[in-house]
């Protein structure tokens, strides 16, 4: 699974958002970046994580951090999930799985004794240079921010 660990180079990615703008690491240098993996729109444990986040924004921004939401949900998807929510913050749409792919968050799930490929609830905390200051693999769906706030 994740390979990426404290102290590596971010993966130089890019992906287009709910509202097909595109967002590549490039954009955010000089800013710590927050970027977090989610299996699935609208489903609970992903909605209490964003809307966590969503809650703390104004913490983030006074932090100089920006987040950026990823899954292999389709624009639409991503667009209703965060119209119905009103998260402050862009959803990639990575539906051909690029950007999960070069930060190794699929493979292999269980879930209710069933195996599956999917998103690995994820988060990569990415420093001003680039550089991956955090890996979070135990999210706490509810108290997500406090995670990586500290």
């Amino acid at each position: 699974m994740t390979t990426l660990k404290k102290g590596d180079k971010a993966p130089d990615f890019s992906g287009i958002d709910q509202d097909g703008n595109k967002h590549a690491l490039a954009d955010y240098k000089g800013k710590k970046l927050v970027v977090f993996f989610y299996p699935k729109a609208n489903t609970p444990g992903c909605t209490a994580e964003a809307c966590d986040l969503r809650d703390n924004f104004e913490r983030f921004k006074a932090n100089n951090y920006e987040l950026l939401g990823v899954s292999a949900d389709s624009q639409k998807a991503q667009g209703k999930f965060k119209d119905k929510y009103e998260f402050p913050f862009p959803l990639i749409a990575d539906e051909d799985k690029a950007v999960i792919n070069a930060f190794g968050v699929w493979g292999p799930k269980k879930f209710m004794g069933r195996e599956y490929d999917g998103i690995h609830r994820t988060t990569f905390v990415i420093d001003e240079n680039g550089i991956i200051d955090e890996v979070i693999e135990k999210v706490k769906t509810k108290a997500h921010a406090e995670q990586i706030l500290k």
